[in-house]
């Protein structure tokens, strides 16, 4: 299996095979109107993480499913990769996952059985220490290789944390770094070095556990997480849901060190100028922000991080929680304002 290399089996990698966010939406069609369900919390109308059902005062069920073509060449961390970003829409919803269920499909022609397998595993390693289990799935004979889950969580209906209702005056915070998609490109063009890769596994596959405990503080008003339409493109989709003006500082993101001097060099995928295509007629930078920066910020990230909208008082207690549950990177980058739906960039 070490001489596999997936990522040559697939035109595109990670998050970073979303379709763009402009044709998603030529698609779909306009906005839909919120579903005559009384009891569907959240469906299609903001562009949130996940759907939620509520069934009864003190339950609600989370429901999203995330599959993806490999970004990695190693068939196990693969596996690990896809399996921790579909379960990071349930703690983006403020939820706790209960069960999933596995989607796969291979080039049975091109793969042996034992790196399938070990995709699988890494997959069950992942969900293992989410404490779920991996309850079925569905699996077909693909051209390309693509594996992610049906992840299916609970929430207290009360409790429930959407991307629509920021509010004025609220602090935006990063829980992890930007550059998955750069580190990805060095990697496919066979040019990252050991210690990038590492820092891209190890991004890529912590948990974002500290959704469920967000979920108890009234004051995070707000959350998502940053997959395939970069930081800008969910940041924008809050601004919308909620009518409000995001405002970041370029200085205050944290970013991978490892992709730093990648992204200075103009590394970076495809799908960085897709996602400008789909939404940079609503961002504003400031006449200093290279371009390199803009372009770090529509990178896509793959099992990215949470971003949150709190109140200003609430803001020590969030970074407190993001810290002790392992996000060193977790920072302030922000805040939210009154005006129509766009992001500024200083």
């Amino acid at each position: 299996m070490s001489e596999i290399k997936l990522t040559s089996l697939s035109h595109g990698g990670g998050c970073g095979c979303k379709i763009a966010p402009a044709m998603l939406q030529k698609i779909l069609g306009d906005v839909q109107e919120k579903l005559p369900y009384a009891n569907l919390l959240v469906g299609r109308e903001t562009s949130d993480d996940a759907a939620v059902y509520r069934l009864n005062d003190q339950q609600a069920i989370i429901a999203t499913t995330d599959f993806f073509m490999p970004i990695v060449d190693d068939p196990f961390d693969f596996g690990r990769i896809a399996a921790t970003n579909a379960l990071s829409d349930v703690y983006a919803m403020g939820g706790t996952p209960i069960m999933a269920l596995a989607i796969v499909g291979m080039p049975i022609n091109k793969l042996p059985v034992e790196a399938i397998r070990a995709i699988l595993q890494g997959g069950e390693a992942v969900c293992k220490a989410a404490g779920i289990p991996i309850a079925g799935g569905h699996s077909i004979d693909s051209p390309e290789p693509i594996y992610g889950l049906v992840a299916i969580g609970v929430v207290h209906p009360d409790k429930l944390k959407k991307n629509s209702e920021a509010q004025a005056g609220d602090v935006l915070i990063l829980g992890k770094g930007l550059g998955v998609g750069v580190l990805a490109q060095a990697l496919k063009k066979g040019v990252l070095p050991a210690d990038g890769y590492a820092q891209l596994i190890a991004n890529t596959t912590q948990l974002n556990t500290v959704g469920s405990a967000l979920s108890e503080l009234p004051a995070v008003h707000a959350l998502t997480d940053v997959t395939g339409f970069g930081l800008l493109g969910h940041l924008l989709e809050l601004c919308r849901g909620s009518g409000l003006t995001a405002e970041i500082n370029f200085k205050q993101v944290p970013i991978l060190s490892s992709a730093l001097p990648l992204a200075q060099q103009g590394f970076g995928p495809g799908a960085i100028e897709r996602n400008f295509e789909s939404y940079g007629g609503s961002i504003d930078f400031a006449a200093h922000v290279e371009g390199w920066q803009q372009r770090l910020l529509a990178d896509p990230q793959t099992s990215g991080g949470l971003l949150v909208s709190v109140a200003e008082d609430a803001v020590s207690e969030v970074l407190k929680h993001f810290k002790e549950s392992g996000f060193a990177q977790a920072a302030v980058i922000g805040g939210m304002k009154k005006g129509e739906s766009r992001v500024r960039v200083e």
